[in-house]
């Protein structure tokens, strides 16, 4: 639908289109940069971790697909709760998810800084990333570390293309998303053939003091890595047959990202070893590519260097796709007369929403000045809140509108979007927890987006209040055309 003047968008993306989106998404920075910090947190139960991170998040896919089968619009998680709740809850869960996007932006901006280096490295241009100098700001002898330099760098350069131009074509990210996995793909099978794997010991599941409980703050930490099927339904109104397209979608990419980051995880612990893995950090996959991928290979020399440019190249694209979602969710609240209008407005010479874009790219710019975890902390927290009210969104749509048209229901209602909220709401309290002892700095942080989010809430219905004050009311003789 379109008003004044407004174009609709063309439904030109089909099923495959979709599905790679969410893959596209998913398998991105989070299976390369927390790979690492999961093992450090949970050992080689880091494999458990990412198994119960899948089965959690199925549920809220579930809940995903009955909402966009009935609510055929574009938006994701916002536009489904602004359809069903009241004005503050649906600006809370926008100012949510826009928040969630934007760190995961900085998240992902983080993991391409370290392997970018390590390419570099591979290559015998740079030092190992660990030996690489800060970057000392002229005329201010003030250093800064090459990964914030980095990190910043590739912000503002996708930032740039979105902000002048449209976002690449489904066909574009159809081939980017099949070209990552078969990188994965070579990354499983050499590491399932390497020795190193075949005298992998994969016991005790829970070295040292860790227990089955350090699976949970695990969990917390990681869950980012699965957000990503609901950037399908930021474009619903894009693709064909929406009501059934993006429910087989939602599914497909789900269940073929569970399976390899499932064989990912399990090839990283089996060759580099848990320990070697958590000492890797956010670089923990390229580093066990380099320990087992072979050498002397025709242009990429060293085979490890396969495995760390696809860790570039998904960092990066993963990046594009929440510069996109963060700034389609501003967008989107704009237009609804949520935030500013010109939040909402498109640009009148790139054709984008280039206010949108830009506030965006400001938090995603102060984010890489966070360390990793902070940033993936505070990216999982906001998603799985966001997750608990998609999750009561379709019960109170049911209670509310029973005989809707809803080509695909979640299976066995109300147990399904019960046993979402109960589980998204387990892994916040554990997360709000861990943070509350390990990471203070990103639970104040994400505390104080929403106290300002209320802020900027009461703020834009006292502007709202004012400029409805100041117009005739209809009826008035001010707002009645005098007849010729």
């Amino acid at each position: 639908m379109s008003s004044h003047g407004e174009r609709s968008p063309e439904a030109e993306l089909g099923l495959l289109d979709a599905t790679m989106i969410g893959m596209g998404a998913m398998i991105g920075a989070g299976i390369f940069v927390l790979t690492g910090l999961a093992a450090e947190i949970a050992g080689p139960a880091a494999i458990l971790v990412f198994a119960l991170n899948g089965v959690v998040t199925a549920f809220t896919g579930l809940s995903y697909a009955e909402l966009a089968s009935a609510v055929p619009k574009s938006g994701g998680g916002y536009a489904f709760v602004r359809e069903v709740f009241d004005d503050l809850a649906s600006f809370l869960m926008g100012w949510m998810l826009w928040f969630a996007y934007m760190i995961a932006g900085g998240l992902y901006a983080l993991g391409f800084a370290p392997n970018f280096l390590e390419l570099l490295h591979v290559y015998g241009v740079v030092p190992a990333p660990d030996q690489v100098g800060v970057v000392v700001i002229p005329g201010l002898g003030v250093g800064i570390p090459p990964t914030v330099v980095l990190a910043s760098v590739v912000i503002l350069l996708l930032v740039g293309l979105n902000a002048v131009s449209t976002a690449a074509s489904g066909s574009v990210e159809t081939i980017f998303t099949i070209t990552k996995v078969a990188i994965l793909v070579v990354f499983v099978v050499f590491g399932t053939l390497s020795p190193m794997f075949s005298s992998a010991e994969f016991q005790p599941l829970f070295p040292g003091d860790r227990t089955a409980f350090s699976l949970l703050p695990a969990m917390g930490l990681t869950f980012i890595a699965f957000e990503g099927y609901d950037l399908i339904t930021t474009v619903t109104e894009e693709v064909e047959n929406p009501r059934e397209n993006i429910p087989k979608a939602i599914f497909i990419s789900l269940a073929a990202t569970v399976v390899v980051y499932l064989a990912v995880v399990t090839v990283a612990v089996g060759t580099l070893g848990a320990a070697g893995l958590a000492e890797a950090g956010e670089a923990g996959i390229a580093q066990a590519a380099t320990e087992f991928m072979p050498t002397g290979l025709p242009v990429i020399q060293n085979g490890g260097a396969l495995i760390v440019f696809g860790a570039v190249f998904s960092t990066v694209t993963a990046l594009n796709a929440v510069v996109i979602a963060s700034s389609r969710v501003a967008f989107s609240m704009g237009r609804e007369g949520q935030l500013l209008p010109s939040v909402g407005q498109i640009h009148h010479r790139f054709g984008t929403p280039f206010v949108a874009v830009v506030l965006s790219a400001v938090v995603m710019l102060g984010s890489v000045v966070l360390p990793t975890a902070s940033a993936g902390n505070m990216s999982s927290l906001f998603f799985l809140l966001s997750f608990v009210v998609v999750n009561g969104a379709v019960i109170r749509l049911r209670r509310e509108r029973p005989d809707m048209n809803r080509p695909y229901e979640v299976p066995y209602y109300p147990f399904t979007p019960l046993a979402g909220i109960a589980l998204n709401l387990l892994l916040t309290g554990v997360l709000v927890v861990y943070l509350l002892q390990t990471d203070l700095v990103a639970l104040l942080l994400s505390a104080g987006w929403l106290v300002a989010g209320v802020g900027m809430y009461v703020l834009l219905n006292a502007f709202r209040g004012r400029r409805r004050a100041g117009e005739p009311d209809e009826g008035s003789p001010a707002a009645v055309p005098e007849d010729d």
